[in-house]
């Protein structure tokens, strides 16, 4: 029997709305130790913010702290629904290469899982093995 993301997700996300500022989601990311934060309007999914978009959208092209989230968040988002299966969303997660899956059901996010969350449990460390090393894998030469 497949277990499915709506067992493995965190369902409390803190999240931010696209005119929210890059200063204080900067903030809200080192309060509440993460470096992932969902960017809604109302409850709909519309994009991700990451610690690393600050730097390279934010930081890296001079955007002020007032700059909106908007400027600088990620839209090219993968999502799962509640009911795909741990090992599906394993294989996502290496194909695009990223550590945390959006979960949403009719358009409006319910929850993320993390490559972690599938690690804490026993019956997934292979499933979350495989795909943290195919994250991890370099794309192309650093010269």
């Amino acid at each position: 029997m497949d277990r499915t993301l709506r067992e493995i997700m965190t369902d409390e996300c803190f999240c931010v709305t696209k005119q929210d500022n890059v200063y204080e989601t900067a903030v809200k990311m080192r309060e509440h130790n993460i470096g992932f934060v969902p960017v809604v309007e109302g409850r709909k999914l519309v994009g991700v913010i990451t610690d690393r978009d600050l730097v390279i959208r934010g930081y890296a092209d001079k955007k002020s702290g007032s700059s909106s989230v908007e400027e600088v968040m990620s839209t090219d988002i993968t999502c799962a629904s509640p009911d795909t299966s741990v090992d599906e969303a394993a294989k996502m997660m290496a194909q695009k290469q990223i550590r945390r899956l959006p979960v949403c059901e009719n358009g409006e996010l319910i929850g993320v899982v993390a490559i972690g969350d599938m690690a804490v449990r026993n019956i997934y460390k292979t499933e979350a093995g495989h795909a943290l090393s195919q994250i991890s894998e370099p794309q192309g030469s650093m010269r």
